[in-house]
């Protein structure tokens, strides 16, 4: 009898280790369009921002945007860099929580979360390349707002705005 209520115990807490495996990652497969309100937790450089996101410090890589390089490594700060790591800094002040919106896949292949970052009513992936602090990247399946972020690198390229016209 002890035997079988023994394996009895051990087939449930095999049951539920499965189900922790299988559901540890439902987070980031959400379907597009999720999103979630964090506490900002420090600035990274233009393009990215640390936030309290389940309940721990997480990274999260703006969507669509690419800013010059401020902290990478082992490479020299690059021209406007420093810049659009002060604007983003400057936004993200703006309020102490932000609303984090997903497109189809929550994270890059370096674990951080990747989203289009509002802070109250300003989309800061497009205030960033609207101010000429960023320019597109396009990486798919995360490209549901690629062709407004392609005309407002074009108007600030145009205008002369930011790292278009200090690099």
């Amino acid at each position: 009898m002890h035997f079988r209520r023994g394996l009895l115990g051990l087939g449930v807490v095999a049951v539920l280790a499965v189900a922790a495996l299988f559901f540890q990652d439902d987070e980031d497969r959400a379907p597009a369009g999720g999103s979630s309100l964090v506490k900002v937790d420090r600035v990274v450089d233009g393009d990215t921002a640390k936030v309290f996101y389940g309940g721990r410090s997480e990274y999260v890589r703006y969507i669509g945007i690419d800013t010059p390089e401020s902290v990478k490594p082992d490479s020299p700060v690059e021209c406007y860099g420093e810049q659009a790591k002060a604007f983003n800094a400057r936004l993200l002040a703006r309020n102490p929580k932000v609303k984090l919106v997903f497109d189809r896949e929550r994270r890059d292949h370096y674990g951080r979360l990747l989203a289009y970052v509002y802070s109250g009513g300003t989309l800061l992936n497009a205030e960033l390349l609207r101010r000429g602090y960023a320019t597109t990247l396009v990486v798919e399946p995360n490209d549901s707002k690629a062709n407004q972020f392609a005309k407002l690198e074009d108007e600030a390229r145009s205008a002369g705005r930011g790292l278009w016209s200090a690099c």
